[in-house]
């Protein structure tokens, strides 16, 4: 095979053991708000304690991206795992908030036959799976993972998840673009369509359905799908990570202890080996 190098020519990829050194800085206990983990997750994504060089530099290369997320999620009783890049929207003081299909996509699919998930992104990492069997799970598990390379940190976070409200998914539906929300209504997301033509048509059906024209930028009377919404991981284990030399990381974990709900959780912080 043309083209590739390392050990053997059989693999397409070989990078062995190279690899530069994580240096840009170190995670102490000291730097973690032990009441909760969302002002320091907050802290993390915007680069606090990494030199503003640095911040300025992820910030551009990440673009609109900085927010992407993988959602994982697996389906029983095959335990098949697929995976999707989304969006984190909001952080508040109970979770954090991702938006999307939860009636035809293979997401609602598999959280139909399993109550635990997973969900990733670059940086932060949230991974909720806490031991229990899903029949003992009242809400489907999520797990994030965001990772900037720039800042060398990751956050892993495990909880579990509620759907938002319909009044709270419309808020945010309104600022989403005119076009966006046409197609939140017209994709049958993840099922089989015949070809895009088909996709199309459906866009205009919805346009005709709320009388939306194809320059129309500012229509406002468009609803919320019921298929469609927020979803809110609701964390019960964050790990912060921070990359060092010679792979001994610097990971600190906080887990919420039971019986603590929202401001009144108390949390439990642990550091963990390499």
């Amino acid at each position: 095979m043309s083209g590739i190098t390392g050990a053997s020519s059989d693999k397409y990829i070989f990078t062995g053991g190279q690899r530069e050194q994580y240096t840009k800085g170190r995670l102490e206990a000291s730097d973690i708000d032990a009441s909760s983990p969302f002002p320091t997750f907050h802290k993390a994504r915007t680069g606090h304690g990494v030199p503003a060089a640095e911040r300025e530099r992820e910030a551009k290369a990440a673009g609109v991206t900085a927010d992407a997320v993988c959602l994982s999620t697996a389906a029983l009783p095959s335990g098949r795992v697929s995976s999707r890049m989304v969006l984190l929207k909001e952080l508040d003081r109970t979770g954090f908030v991702i938006y999307s299909n939860f009636g035809t996509s293979r997401k609602s699919a598999d959280l139909a036959t399993n109550q635990q998930a997973y969900v990733h992104r670059l940086w932060f990492f949230l991974d909720l799976n806490d031991g229990t069997t899903p029949a003992q799970l009242t809400f489907a598990c999520r797990s994030l993972c965001f990772w900037y390379e720039g800042m060398e940190r990751s956050v892993r976070v495990e909880g579990t998840t509620e759907r938002l409200t319909d009044a709270e998914s419309q808020v945010y539906f309104d600022t989403r673009p005119v076009g966006s929300r046409i197609g939140a209504w017209a994709s049958p997301q993840s099922s089989v369509i015949h070809d895009r033509d088909e996709l199309d048509h459906r866009v205009q059906e919805v346009r005709a359905t709320f009388q939306v024209g194809e320059d129309d930028q500012t229509h406002t009377k468009i609803p919320v799908p019921s298929f469609w919404g927020g979803l809110r991981i609701v964390p019960q284990r964050v790990e912060f990570w921070s990359g060092r030399n010679n792979r001994l990381h610097d990971r600190l974990v906080m887990t919420r202890q039971a019986g603590g709900q929202g401001d009144g959780a108390k949390w439990e912080l642990e550091r963990l080996a390499p």
